[in-house]
């Protein structure tokens, strides 16, 4: 069973909830890494979902500042990973394997 590391996602957040990455077809993905900028001067909020159940719950992210998070989460085949931010200045960072 080959693995292949990917780069599930990586941009500006959409500002309202929208498809960041979806597990192709007869792939299973295991999603372990996410890192969150913020290049606003002002403070900023972010939601991930998998599946439409919240991961990241519109967590703070401070003015000029990253977050990351070590998730090590298997998401199968067909299934979504979504999210959104209040601006635009947010970029997402989605990493993981495909297996």
């Amino acid at each position: 069973m080959a693995t292949t590391a990917v780069n599930f996602y990586r941009g500006s957040a959409p500002t309202s909830n929208g498809t960041l990455y979806t597990v192709p077809s007869a792939k299973t993905a295991i999603l372990t890494d996410i890192v969150i900028s913020n290049t606003n001067s002002s403070q900023q909020y972010v939601t991930i979902n998998i599946n439409g159940i919240v991961l990241i719950p519109n967590v703070p992210i401070s003015a000029n500042n990253i977050v990351t998070f070590s998730v090590k989460q298997t998401i199968a085949t067909g299934l979504i990973v979504s999210g959104f931010a209040s601006s635009a200045d947010v970029k997402i960072h989605i990493s993981g394997v495909e297996v």
